[in-house]
């Protein structure tokens, strides 16, 4: 199955409006600490942001960034982008001057809509752009930019969606990969929809009594779907917090909404399973969990398990390809995998050739189906490579098995080739995470003097002794092919991260090569 909408389509309309014009408007799309918002609410909310940013000057297909905490002007600035025909580029709030300024000259973006908390940052990045966008500044502040508030009053009545083509750029994502500089990734109305109706709707079955809670923040394209586009799609309810996500918040918003769909990471789950309160904490509430992001170790799944007895549901997607497009569904998990591809969705195995491979044998992933992105922004090369027909190719390594299971076997990128053998990382680290004194782990190659690529393991640790590091490389030596072992085990008290939250792979290898 594959959904394909008609050839005028905003997923504004989509997604927000047309749960109003089904006379579901007074049903609760957000709920937040303080209040509850319905989908009237919201569609008022996003009718005046459009409005605003249309008094401002903002045409159809320009950009428009959206560095906001999660909470409804969130939501109201996205779909308000949407609605005036623009394209939505969500940024991370949090980030430092340099990379902002980055964005701005990279995007172009004709507006940035900015929380007025980190609106300093976004002031001294100006200062050092090539490229100023207009700040649009939503809550109190003294500042010399266009306020949100102010702007608003003007705003009255609604706002017609406007007419753009499926094929339309909607909103960039931007590229998880755990080193060197994200790429743009410019998605289109059409690849939100399809998605939604061939995983949301059909594989996971969301229905409009559920109620999401996610610990990755709005800007991150899983977050984005599983959070916000995938309950309002059905007339269901997100739960959304603007503080950063702990397990301790976590479990407090558990207990304060009663979610019944929680969208989480290993990082996370590993951290929920290990707090002191861990068996005390009631997710009864929850039809199931999902997992995403990064490898979620077999072992990890197990103690999920056995701990909360909620269905812990793993899956695989990619920016290029919008959101999950394999994954494990309720009733059917194998832990270790990823699932099996979604409907809608088909996958290939290839080698380096280009030539399929049988199951059993790891290769490149190959995925197709109607949420493939358009491209890479100012990256023909790249978006050559990877976009090949109606395949994208990107640099996950995978396995089949003989009934379909996929699993994940690293990233081709990070494959190490140690003493003339094949070493993928994640199988290190999988055996690491088993070791009772490792919270969390990260294996990456470094090279030694002699020009040779050496396996070294990085791990925070719940509980250090000065042997620990030759009790880790032992342990992986007695379960492994001996090449396989770290010749470095590094304890450190917490990991780097990228943009998305993922380890930052590049910076520990930096870290090493210092050494």
């Amino acid at each position: 199955m594959s959904f394909r909408p008609p050839e005028r389509f905003n997923i504004a309309d989509y997604f927000l409006d047309q749960r109003v014009k089904e006379g579901r408007g007074d049903r609760i799309a957000l709920r937040l600490d303080d209040r509850q918002m319905t989908y009237d609410e919201v569609l008022v909310l996003a009718n005046r942001f459009g409005q605003v940013l249309l008094r401002i000057g903002v045409q159809p297909e320009e950009r428009v960034l959206i560095a906001l905490p999660d909470g409804p002007e969130f939501v109201g600035s996205l779909f308000g982008i949407l609605k005036v025909g623009a394209v939505v580029v969500m940024v991370n709030p949090g980030l430092e001057p340099e990379a902002l300024a980055s964005l701005f000259d990279y995007s172009r973006a004709r507006v940035a809509v900015v929380d007025s908390r980190v609106l300093p940052r976004f002031e001294e990045a100006l200062d050092i752009a090539a490229w100023r966008p207009g700040l649009l500044v939503v809550g109190d502040a003294e500042h010399s930019h266009q306020s949100f508030d102010d702007e608003q009053q003007h705003a009255i009545g609604e706002l017609a969606t406007a007419p753009t083509h499926r094929d339309d750029p909607a909103i960039w994502l931007f590229s998880g990969g755990t080193t060197g500089r994200p790429k743009a990734v410019v998605q289109t109305h059409n690849s939100f929809a399809n998605t939604t109706e061939c995983y949301a709707k059909t594989a996971l079955g969301y229905g409009e009594d559920d109620i999401t809670l996610s610990v990755p923040r709005l800007f991150f394209g899983y977050a984005t779907g599983s959070n916000l586009f995938f309950p309002f799609s059905v007339g269901a309810s997100a739960v959304l917090y603007p503080e950063h996500p702990t397990a301790e918040v976590v479990f407090e918003k558990i207990r304060s909404h009663r979610p019944t769909i929680l969208v989480n990471v290993p990082t996370m789950i590993n951290r929920m399973v290990q707090h002191a309160d861990a068996m005390s904490e009631d997710l009864s509430c929850l039809r199931f969990a999902t997992s995403a992001g990064e490898a979620l170790p077999a072992p990890l799944y197990r103690s999920w398990r056995e701990t909360f007895g909620v269905e812990l549901l793993d899956g695989l997607g990619t920016a290029e390809m919008w959101h999950i497009f394999i994954s494990n569904l309720p009733g059917e998990v194998r832990p270790g995998t990823l699932g099996r591809p979604v409907p809608g969705f088909e996958i290939d195995i290839r080698g380096e050739d280009g030539e399929s491979l049988p199951d059993g044998e790891v290769g490149r992933l190959w995925v197709r189906g109607n949420s493939r992105a358009i491209g890479y922004w100012q990256n023909t090369s790249q978006t050559a490579e990877a976009f090949q027909g109606e395949w994208f190719v990107g640099g996950d390594l995978v396995s089949r098995d003989e009934e379909g299971y996929i699993t994940y076997c690293g990233r081709a990128d990070d494959v190490l080739k140690v003493g003339g053998k094949w070493l993928v990382p994640q199988e290190v680290e999988s055996c690491l995470m088993k070791h009772p004194a490792v919270d969390e782990c990260a294996v990456i190659g470094v090279e030694t003097e002699e020009g040779l690529t050496k396996p070294w393991a990085f791990v925070t640790a719940k509980e250090s002794s000065p042997d620990l590091e030759q009790t880790l490389k032992q342990f992986v030596l007695d379960q492994l092919e001996a090449y396989k072992h770290p010749r470095r085990v590094v304890v450190v008290g917490s990991f780097p991260r990228t943009h998305l939250g993922k380890i930052d792979r590049g910076k520990l290898k930096r870290t090493a090569e210092k050494e």
